[in-house]
């Protein structure tokens, strides 16, 4: 019998670390999901314990402060979660010899770019959030040769809070809807997010040579915040009535970009990942919903 492989989850319990515990794994895999409680992430010292008690092959950070408009105020906060626990984790796979795959964000962006952004276009983040997660992400590349950085936006599934559920919440009691409608991005499944990443991190745990360096994971297509919550509320049978508004009339603390689009070509060709189309990927989500078999 095949010896197990470790996989360290950081932030195994948010909306990402849920479905990659759902995500179709090998066999010989074993998961590791730690609670804030059972290891510290800020600390060298915890980490470097539990790199000595169990051996990772790999960690995937899916930890983050992502309450964007909060950031905005708490500055340090945002910037402990999403940049020293990076570097923290960084030190600590490298010296362990393995790869590290770290989420990331279309916040890195000014949202400027009329077209799909790819990897190597100009970082130029306009929030507290943005600036935090584009310092992990130097932080990452630089602490470990083996790192993939992987920005993903506009996050939905069943599970956890997020864009589809509040929609789907709010037209139980609602007749019409105001929802942004200039705004324009790629809607992404946790779980097809999930499982591209189940992909990547075999692959580098697979190869020591595999390809490194920043990727994005979205799942192809695009819509604006309207057409999302149509697209939802049309699924799930809902008679409520979206009203399309410029992001102008819904002011936020923190400033998103206006194009939060991102070109995959890169995790296609380097690892023959493709993303199929939001719009199945949601009817995927909105079905799993109304089988009433995930818990809130």
């Amino acid at each position: 019998m095949a010896e197990p492989i470790d996989i360290l989850i950081a932030g195994g319990h948010g909306q990402v670390g849920q479905a990659l515990a759902h995500a179709a794994w090998p066999a010989d895999v074993r998961l590791h999901r730690p609670s804030r409680a059972e290891l510290d992430l800020t600390s060298a010292a915890a980490l470097a314990e539990a790199f000595a008690r169990t051996p990772f092959a790999a960690v995937i950070n899916a930890a983050a402060f992502t309450a964007v408009d909060t950031a905005e105020t708490q500055h340090e906060a945002a910037f402990l979660a999403n940049a020293e626990i990076p570097a923290r984790l960084a030190e600590a796979t490298r010296a362990a010899g393995s790869p590290l795959i770290h989420l990331s964000t279309d916040c890195v962006f000014d949202g400027r770019l009329d077209r799909p952004y790819a990897e190597d276009d100009a970082t130029a983040p306009i929030s507290v959030y943005g600036a935090s997660k584009l310092a992990g992400e130097l932080a990452v590349l630089s602490g470990n040769p083996r790192s993939a950085v992987v920005r993903t936006a506009w996050v939905v599934s069943a599970r956890g809070t997020n864009f589809v559920r509040t929609i789907l919440d709010a037209a139980a009691s609602r007749s019409e809807l105001s929802v942004v409608a200039d705004v324009v991005g790629s809607p992404t499944s946790a779980d097809d997010l999930a499982q591209a990443l189940v992909a990547l991190t075999m692959a580098m745990v697979g190869d020591p040579s595999a390809p490194t360096g920043v990727y994005h994971c979205v799942n192809s297509g695009e819509a604006n915040w309207a057409e999302l919550a149509t697209e939802a509320l049309r699924l799930a049978g809902s008679r409520t009535t979206v009203i399309p508004v410029p992001a102008a009339e819904r002011p936020a603390p923190a400033p998103r970009p206006a194009n939060s689009r991102l070109s995959c070509e890169r995790l296609a060709k380097d690892y023959g990942v493709t993303m199929r189309d939001w719009r199945v990927a949601v009817a995927d989500i909105v079905a799993e919903l109304q089988s009433e078999k995930v818990a809130p």
